[in-house]
């Protein structure tokens, strides 16, 4: 079985949103964390249900956010990548996750 590997980009990305949520209401936060999670786990389970937006790299969506998760896969690992808001430029997930908003 597959492991999972997140980035220190993605995991930052998903800190700075959960807070961000939570601050805007009390709860929507750990909502927000639970349903990448949950996310997660389908990526290990079956990672290759996700469109190949380039070639090696997927996306998958957060449901119920306006998130998606990039991701790679091989024989051992998924490896997310990023995990970027979906209003920003579509090729900030190659630079890491940081950087240039729409």
């Amino acid at each position: 079985m597959r492991r999972l590997d997140v980035s220190s980009e993605a995991e930052l990305e998903i800190f700075e949103a959960a807070l961000r949520y939570e601050r805007e209401r009390p709860g929507l936060g750990f909502r927000f964390e639970a349903d990448v999670n949950g996310l997660f786990a389908r990526l290990l389970e079956r990672p290759f249900q996700f469109p190949e937006i380039e070639e090696g790299a997927r996306r998958a969506l957060v449901r119920d956010f306006p998130y998606g998760v990039f991701f790679t896969v091989d024989d051992d690992f998924v490896t997310v990548l990023a995990v970027l808001h979906l209003h920003r430029h579509p090729d900030t997930w190659k630079r890491g996750g940081r950087g240039a908003r729409a």
